[in-house]
Formats: structure tokens, C-alpha cells, sequence
């Protein structure tokens, strides 16, 4: 679509619950609180992909592993930002970033999975929280501006380390990364998930490896290495500890590769003609780890061109071999998009939804198929499931003021409008677009009620934002 349980355990390798250190000091309800803000605040400043195919890609991944995690007490949310940086980060209640630079430089599946287990370790052993308790002695004042500052640190790096600076006794970065003895714990604790979720242990070795190697000179390493360094010692502890294990072979993953692909085509710094050569060359001198992920990325490269026969040949032949890929289901769906067939789109989207009802790739496409078609009334009932089952995706959202729009509907457009802008934490400019619904509502009691409901709502989000400033 286009859009602007328990872990096996070894002898040396027993997973202590040292997550509930913190817990006098930083409740659980307090990080989902703080973890909420940190979110809306990253959806007004930073780059976030709302790529469904991705997005649907990465939590299946994320949820993988997080299914074999110990110790998890709260959701988890798994999000892509639009940055070449090599860096991923996790962040109160179960926020995980995944920079789409990582995808860039991993060379499989286990690499990325690695690095998600080391992220999630620091949610599920509270590492923040538990680094504010070390802070506690400095007084609740010092551990507000701490707060604030990591807060600003997440979502504009350079802002927070300079609101960290004026911070009173807190004025370097390592006061808000992890300890060594936090990442060393979330190394060991990521690695057993990682096993236990089927991947490869030897890949964060491999990985660290590579990171070290390529950046061992560099006067300006990646984010990750700023946050996350890698002296010998933590490359060689990663070797011993996956030594530990039986060896196995660990295949990897086609759906991982296409999205790579799909990265490297649409959300990365490669030109046009630069990203086609790249495709054409490795299916030329058959230098692909899978031939179809090679001919996907083609594909999107030549859509990219507008190329689009070209493209939709390539994309048919896929779907001959697996017709039932999301990755290339959505590329069919922009395709027959571009040449307005929305009767074969519609046709192919609603079997693809018989068998994949929650699919966000599935109904989002479906949704917009129906926008695109002059049927903007039957997109609002998929949008509204898309959003019941994730109140935190801005891209139903985005379609449902568009489908009202459409509608003439001004109340509900306005209505939508203020949802998305409280997302992002505009509450005051979420609270402007509902006035403006509820004087375009006149008439319908029942919305109104609604609107007054969502404004108070939003008043007292306002006043909580602030609070934790």
C-alpha cells in the first residue's frame, strides 16, 4: 500500500526477576503512563512508518520473541522509524523502535531477532526504571528532569542532551544510558529468548562483530554503538555464551528479506536508477540470498520508475509461487490501484480477507481500494477494526478522515482529524477540531455527547502532559 512462554534454561544461564527492583520507586502504572507520552511525543517529532506490510512484519517478529520472554508485564509495541541510522530502543511500557537502518545492515533474520531480544530484556528486567531508582537520592525534583530529559533524548537527541545538561547533577548522557551491568544482562537474557524463539545464537555475536568492525575507526559511530558500546570483551562474551548451545542450522526468513527489499527500495537514501541497478546486478551474477526477494525489490524499483507493466509482471510470477504473500499482495493492490481496476482489487483484497480478517496489510488496502472506488461508506467499518485493535496506529486514522471527507461528512472528518492530532499529543489542537465537529454536528445528540465526552478527555490529557514536562 501506498501512503504518503517460559525459556529453557542452563545451569550458567538461569533468568533471575530482577525487573521488580524497581517497583517502589517507578510503578508499572506510572511506565505505561510515561510510556504513553514518550509515544505521542515520538509520533509528532520523529519520522514513524506507517507502512502496514512492515508494520504487520516487525510485530509478528517482535511478538515472536516477546512469547518467549520471562517476566513480562506489559504490552508490548513494536514501531519503525524512517532513519538510515543503524539503532533500535525501548522505552517505557513496552515501546520498541526499530530504526529502518537496522534492517539495512543486517544480513538475516537472527541479526535483526538479536537485537530486538536485547530490547526487550530492557523492558521486561525495567532497566530505566531502574535506573531512576539510582537517581533516587538525588530528589523527586532531579528525577522529574531526568525524566523530561529522556523523554526529549527518545524523540530529538540533540534537544535532550542539551535539556539534560541544565539538568541539576545530571549533566551526562551516561546518566540516562544502561548501565554495563544492564547490558550485559540484557546480552545474556536476549540470547535465551533469542534461542528459544528458534534463531540463530551466534547472531549477535555476528552482528556486534560486524558493527565494531565497520565502525572501529569512525570519529561518529552509529546512535547504537553511542548507546550500546561494544568493547572486545562483550563481542567475546556473546561468542562464549552461544557456544553454550547446540549447534543448529537456522535457515532464513524470505519475508525478512523482502523487507529489506522493500526498505531499500521506498524508505532508504538509494536513488531511483541506483536501487534498480543493485536488484538487476544480484539477480544478474545470482548474488541473492533468495532470488524471489531480489525480484520483489526489482519490482518495487520499477514501480518507483513508473514502470509500472514491467513491475506487475515480475509481481505476477511471485504470486504464482505464493499467492497468499502479503509483501507481494500489496504490491498487486498499488499496482491495479495505478490503472483504477478497483473491481479486480476489491475482488482479490475481500478473499484475502476471509482467510486474514485482522490482517491491518489486508484491510488497510482494502479500505483504501474502497476510498480510491467512490466507496468510502464500506472503508469506515474496516478502519474502525483497524483501530480497535491498535489504538496506537495513526495509518487507519489517516483513511478514515479521508473516507469521511469523501462522505461530506464535516462532523466525523473533524472528529478523526482531532483523534489523529491527539496522537501525536496536540491535545489543544485535538480539542480545536472537535469544536469544530460539534458545530458541524447539530442535529445528532447522540455525537454530541461524543464530542463533549472526547473534549474533557482531551482537557485532562492536556493537563497530565504538562505535568510530566
Amino acid at each position: 500500500m501506498l501512503l504518503g512462554g517460559a525459556a529453557k534454561s542452563f545451569a550458567n544461564n538461569d533468568l533471575p526477576d530482577l525487573g521488580t527492583a524497581a517497583v517502589n520507586t517507578f510503578s508499572l502504572e506510572k511506565e505505561m503512563i510515561y510510556g504513553d507520552a514518550y509515544m505521542r511525543v515520538i509520533r509528532s517529532s520523529a519520522p514513524m512508518l506507517n507502512d502496514p506490510v512492515l508494520s504487520q512484519y516487525l510485530t509478528e517478529l517482535g511478538n515472536k520473541l516477546v512469547a518467549h520472554a520471562t517476566g513480562v508485564k506489559t504490552p508490548f509495541y513494536f514501531f519503525l522509524l524512517q532513519n538510515d541510522e543503524i539503532n533500535a530502543f525501548a522505552f517505557f511500557g513496552g515501546h520498541v523502535a526499530v530504526h529502518t537502518g537496522l534492517f539495512l545492515n543486517a544480513d538475516n533474520e537472527s541479526e535483526l531477532a538479536s537485537v530486538l531480544g536485547h530490547e526487550i530484556t530492557h523492558v521486561t528486567q525495567r532497566h530505566l526504571a531502574r535506573s531512576l531508582e539510582a537517581q533516587q537520592k538525588s530528589g523527586p525534583a532531579t528525577v522529574a528532569g531526568l525524566l523530561g530529559a529522556i523523554l526529549l533524548t527518545i524523540a530529538v537527541p540533540q534537544a535532550g542532551m542539551a535539556a539534560l545538561a541544565t539538568t541539576q547533577a545530571m549533566a551526562t548522557q551516561s546518566k540516562i544510558n544502561y548501565t554495563r551491568l544492564h547490558e550485559k544482562e540484557a546480552d545474556r537474557i536476549g540470547m535465551q529468548i533469542l534461542v528459544d524463539a528458534g534463531f540463530d545464537p551466534n547472531a549477535a555475536a555476528d552482528f556486534f562483530g560486524k558493527l565494531a568492525s565497520r565502525y572501529r575507526f569512525t570519529t561518529t559511530p552509529p546512535q547504537m554503538l553511542l548507546t550500546h558500546p561494544l568493547p572486545e570483551s562483550r563481542i567475546s562474551e556473546a561468542r562464549d555464551r552461544a557456544h553454550q548451545y547446540p549447534h543448529r542450522y537456522v535457515p532464513d526468513n524470505l519475508n525478512f528479506q523482502l523487507a529489506k527489499a522493500r526498505i531499500q527500495v521506498r524508505f532508504s537514501s538509494y536513488s531511483d536508477d541506483a536501487v534498480l541497478s543493485m536488484f538487476e546486478k544480484q539477480l544478474n551474477k545470482q548474488t541473492y540470498g533468495f532470488k524471489e526477494a531480489a525480484l520483489y525489490g526489482k519490482a518495487l524499483a520499477l514501480f518507483r520508475l513508473k514502470k509500472f507493466d514491467e513491475s506487475e509482471k515480475i509481481i505476477d510470477e511471485l504470486l504464482k509461487i505464493d499467492d497468499n504473500n502479503l509483501f507481494y499482495i500489496d504490491t498487486k493492490t498499488d499496482l491495479l490501484n495505478e490503472r483504477k481496476d478497483f473491481a479486480q482489487a476489491t475482488k482479490l483484497l475481500e478473499a484475502q480477507r476471509k482467510m486474514k480478517p485482522t490482517s491491518q496489510v489486508i484491510n488497510a488496502n482494502l479500505a483504501n481500494i474502497y476510498i480510491e472506488a467512490g466507496e468510502p461508506a464500506k472503508a469506515i467499518p474496516l478502519l474502525e477494526d483497524m483501530i480497535f485493535l491498535d489504538k496506537q496506529n495513526q495509518l487507519p486514522y489517516q483513511l478514515l478522515n479521508l473516507a469521511y471527507k469523501k462522505l461530506g461528512n464535516q462532523g466525523m472528518e473533524y472528529f478523526s482529524n482531532a483523534e489523529l492530532m491527539a496522537l501525536g499529543a496536540n491535545y489543544k489542537g485535538a480539542i480545536d477540531q472537535l469544536n469544530f465537529a460539534y458545530r458541524a454536528s447539530e442535529g445528532n445528540p447522540l455525537q454530541l455527547a461524543r464530542i463533549e465526552a472526547r473534549i474533557r478527555q482531551f482537557k485532562q490529557a492536556d493537563k497530565e502532559m504538562d505535568a510530566l514536562k
